[in-house]
């Protein structure tokens, strides 16, 4: 698929894109490359293939869900201008 440069004036105008009028040949040229690249990726046999949630056969490392601080929640509601049972009280912002 090739694009002309009123092709690429749609688009730019679509993205709100600003492009010079010396540039457009430039980017026709690399935007239907890449869309000469999509049609060729499309026509590709993908049976069998099972698709990946990352390109890396890595799996995560990670770390025991305990707790390693000390509960201060007294200590910072003393800093608060309003708690009640235990939770902090905020104005009304929506009514």
């Amino acid at each position: 698929m090739s694009l002309l440069a009123d092709d690429i004036q749609k688009i730019a105008h679509l993205a709100r894109l600003g492009i010079d009028d010396k540039n457009m040949a430039t980017y026709a040229n690399d935007l239907s490359g890449m869309l000469a690249l999509m049609v060729q990726m499309g026509e590709l046999n993908t049976d069998g293939i099972e698709p990946m949630a990352n390109p890396l056969d890595n799996s995560q490392r990670l770390r025991k869900d305990t707790v390693t601080e000390k509960n201060q929640r007294h200590k910072f509601q003393t800093l608060a201008p309003q708690i009640d049972a235990g939770l902090y009280l905020v104005p009304k912002v929506i009514d």
